[in-house]
């Protein structure tokens, strides 16, 4: 085919600029069991990291804290937004730091996930402006049953709500001038880790006279018509009290902070979902929360976030904010598996905005738990070439083949931890045996845990990625219970097509000694292609 003119192919390229200008905005959608963001019109693999608090506090600052980001892999970068310093004075906004953030995300090809630091931020209300702090009288703090006032915002108040929405609002209108064209922006959190901190519940005068009054019709309506899906969290509390459809919070939820709880998420939400309703007016992104788990010294809420969209929440949340797409954990404990199947509850799709930067855990977020995002925190402080980098080198090749075996029966990732006993799994015929290798007890933490994700795509045939592992196999197949490798390719996808670098046997793939032929998956992550057979 003849290769267009210089003129001609000017001319094509302007004809193909509306109809990528009318692509669709960043969405989500569903597709079987899974939840995926759409992005330029296909699903998009977060591979993210979030940078420090304060990072693009200033347009200066933006610059330096993005120098390294380029050699981490990343594919998406959360940026955190001040209230503070975005309307340091009542009604007059300075978004340049946000415009300078988008800037360098464009010029590294990049996407942003903006987290909207407003009325709370770790529960408590520091990024709040100092007019607001100031006044008030005006926009009145939380306080405890003593009486004391908290640094935090109450989510009582008209006053405090309606100040943050209109910084937000404005925040989601500069988005839609400055960005729609080019749609940088793909998410948006809003505020960070809400709940009440210091007590089980808000004991200002507003807060008081909601407690004692009705339960709103609205929860009530939710709990009565979605009994048989509640969660078991939320049945039990319900129950114990009698499973009321009407009464004040302690007469439906009964006496104690469970009531206090049920209440303060229920406001938070409602909250939330006003300024999530306000930005989608200006601007439809889809839009998040996250959440400060519950720790495992924390003895009742106010030790953790009172209220916050904790696991055991999430229904007073989906009652109260319908505009919130997504319930995010920021998961730092130790049951990385649990977090996120407790978060993937009711449909509630697993985005994981803040997290440990461990490869091991983003390659089974994305394979076993169907996350769609995976961001560690402070982005920034990651070594160019540590386990993070080289894993998100091979998640970024295998991402859309990931993302169309996600909720199916097709795919599967294990971690492996060293000295543990091997872990099987079975897909299709074929049950995969995956084992730490052999001397590799010491170095940095991903070295001393063995992890893949295996996607099968024929009945023989499959992809596996990872490292530190070794993979044997056994057939479930009637009269033939052994199996083995037919082929195995070890290569790279180079613009989504797959090229081998080498093909493996022998020593490569374990034979001799046993005469059990296997994958070994060294300490830095590779893809390998391969095939299996079934013998006896």
């Amino acid at each position: 085919m003849k290769a267009p003119a210089p003129l001609a192919f000017a001319l094509l390229f302007s004809l193909a600029l509306p109809a990528l200008s009318q692509a669709p905005l960043p969405h989500l959608t569903r597709r079987g069991a899974v939840t995926h963001l759409v992005v330029d019109g296909k699903p998009w693999l977060s591979l993210g990291g979030e940078l420090l608090n304060n990072a693009a506090s200033t347009a200066g600052n933006v610059r330096g804290a993005w120098a390294g980001l380029a050699s981490l892999n990343l594919n998406t970068v959360l940026v955190g937004v001040g209230w503070n310093w975005t309307e340091p004075e009542e009604g007059r906004f300075d978004f340049s730091a946000v415009d300078e953030a988008l800037r360098e995300a464009r010029s590294r090809r990049l996407r942003v996930v903006l987290l909207w630091f407003g009325s709370w931020k770790n529960g408590t209300s520091s990024y709040a402006p100092a007019w607001v702090k100031r006044n008030w009288r005006k926009y009145p703090i939380a306080r405890d049953r003593n009486g004391n006032g908290r640094e935090i915002l109450s989510p009582l108040s008209t006053a405090n709500r309606d100040a943050d929405a209109r910084a937000y609002a404005a925040l989601l209108r500069h988005l839609r001038e400055v960005d729609s064209a080019t749609r940088t922006v793909i998410l948006v959190q809003l505020e960070n880790e809400v709940g009440l901190l210091g007590d089980s519940r808000d004991h200002c005068q507003e807060a008081d006279a909601a407690f004692a009054a009705p339960v709103p019709t609205e929860l009530t309506d939710y709990l009565r018509k979605n009994r048989d899906a509640l969660l078991p969290e939320t049945r039990k509390l319900w129950d114990a009290a009698g499973g009321k459809a009407s009464g004040t919070w302690e007469q439906v939820f009964g006496p104690g902070p469970g009531a206090d709880e049920a209440f303060m998420a229920w406001h938070y939400a409602r909250y939330m979902n006003h300024l999530a309703a306000l930005g989608k007016k200006e601007y439809p992104l889809p839009v998040f929360v996250n959440a400060w788990l519950v720790q495992p010294q924390d003895k009742q809420p106010g030790d953790y976030p009172s209220g916050g969209p904790q696991a055991h929440n999430h229904d007073f949340w989906r009652a109260g904010a319908p505009r919130v797409d997504i319930l995010a954990p920021d998961i730092y404990l130790a049951d990385f598996a649990g977090i996120g199947a407790l978060y993937s509850r009711g449909g509630n799709p697993l985005f994981i905005p803040e997290t440990r930067a461990g490869a091991a855990n983003a390659f089974y977020a994305v394979g076993q738990l169907n996350a769609q995002m995976f961001s560690p925190f402070g982005i920034e402080r990651q070594p160019a070439a540590g386990p993070l980098a080289k894993a998100y080198a091979v998640l970024s090749q295998l991402a859309p083949v990931i993302l169309e075996h996600q909720g199916t029966n097709t795919m599967r990732a294990v971690v492996v931890e060293s000295g543990a006993a091997s872990q099987k799994i079975q897909l299709g015929d074929y049950v995969f045996d995956c084992a730490v290798r052999r001397g590799w007890n010491a170095g940095p933490s991903d070295a001393r845990r063995g992890y893949a994700i295996l996607i099968q795509t024929a009945p023989d045939e499959f992809w596996a990625a990872g490292a530190t592992l070794n993979i044997r196999f056994a057939s479930m197949r009637a009269g033939t219970p052994l199996a083995s490798l037919a082929s195995v390719e070890e290569g790279a996808f180079e613009n989504g097509a797959w090229v081998v670098g080498r093909y493996l046997a022998g020593d490569d793939t374990g034979m001799g000694g046993d005469d059990r032929a296997s994958l070994r998956l060294p300490a830095d992550p590779r893809i390998l292609r391969f095939s299996l057979y079934s013998y006896r």
